[in-house]
């Protein structure tokens, strides 16, 4: 018996490697030493810090995964697990460096994972950072024929005098609602049951998501707010605290970026919530309370700014093409959020 004999195609691995070599190679940026194909990345930290402090961040994408394997459709879920890393990464002011992702499944399909790779490297891209290596696991019996799962890891760096750790927060501070381009990435055990228990078919066209499928809308990949952050802050606009609205919304995420004795007041009003939560909340028969505490709602980043620069803050991400809102301030409290809709 070969190592073929029990689902494992060794040569097939080989090409794979060789056939994403060059979209790895389109993610180098300053900083990347080394070819690629060895045991580890190697990566220089960036001249010019004094104290640099690197931060790391890891996620995956999570059950949106069998929606891409139902659709047959990979290229954009490589941008949400790059996307889920940097955001995380830069929310304490840090720029990501590079990228690594795993990527497992029970047998090798080269095209179906190129797609994911290419999408990958795209994320990379957006985010400025590198793709430095990664693990490609082919594991015969472990997964369904067709699927594959997702694990990334990024690292980055921040001055240490520039880092946000809330203790910058301050009373007053108003909260910029960066908009989201749809589910992102979290709740998506809870979507995957209402289009089940509703027995709805991917391609079917709701009518307020304007002649785009059910499945294309809900595969729509998660933002990458890193460069107009960076510009930002690069740009002199002072930002307090970043907070990235994953998984348990506006009430579980805002906290995290807040000091002590701290708490965000929100006006629900402040924005307009996107079409795919309110179908999500009619169809699932979900109550506005358990939409907020599940999904973003439409506002995938906060930042925290003094009350002085809100202008500046809006026309800067307006320039940047991401629509911005002021969504609420910072108030005396216990670290929670209030005025979520009940």
């Amino acid at each position: 018996m070969e190592y073929r004999d029990a689902g494992v195609d060794v040569e097939k691995g080989r090409a794979f490697v060789d056939r994403i070599r060059n979209l790895v190679a389109s993610t180098t940026r300053p900083g990347v030493l080394g070819s690629f194909g060895g045991f580890s990345g190697l990566f220089e930290l960036p001249a010019g810090y004094h104290q640099p402090v690197l931060v790391s961040g890891t996620d995956g994408v999570g059950t949106k995964l069998k929606l891409a394997h139902s659709l047959n459709q990979h290229d954009t879920v490589g941008i949400d697990l790059v996307a889920m890393c940097v955001n995380d990464v830069l929310t304490c002011g840090a720029e990501p460096l590079f990228f690594l992702d795993y990527l497992a499944t029970g047998h090798l399909e080269p095209e179906q994972l190129t797609q994911v790779v290419e999408g990958i490297t795209k994320g990379c891209r957006l985010a400025g950072c590198a793709l430095l290596g990664g693990e490609t696991a082919e594991m015969p019996g472990f997964y369904q024929v067709g699927e594959y799962d997702l694990a990334g890891f990024c690292v980055g760096v921040v001055e240490k005098s520039l880092l946000l750790d809330g203790s910058q927060v301050q009373i007053g501070d108003v909260a910029i609602g960066l908009a989201s381009q749809g589910i992102h990435s979290n709740g998506f055990s809870l979507v995957r049951k209402i289009i089940s228990d509703r027995g709805l078919n991917l391609s079917d066209c709701p009518a307020s998501f304007e002649g785009q499928s059910l499945g294309n809308r809900l595969l729509t990949p998660t933002q990458i707010y890193v460069k107009p952050i960076l510009n930002a802050r690069q740009a002199g606009l002072t930002i307090h605290g970043m907070a990235h609205i994953t998984g348990g919304g506006l009430p579980e995420n805002l906290p995290r970026c807040l000091g002590q004795a701290q708490s965000v007041q929100i006006d629900a009003a402040a924005w307009t919530v996107p079409p795919v939560f309110e179908w999500l909340k009619q169809e699932g028969n979900v109550s506005l309370s358990g939409m907020f505490n599940t999904f973003n709602m439409g506002i995938g980043f906060v930042v925290l700014v003094p009350p002085a620069q809100v202008n500046l803050a809006l026309q800067h991400f307006a320039a940047e093409n991401i629509a911005a809102f002021a969504i609420g301030e910072v108030i005396t409290g216990s670290g929670e959020v209030v005025g979520i809709p009940e």
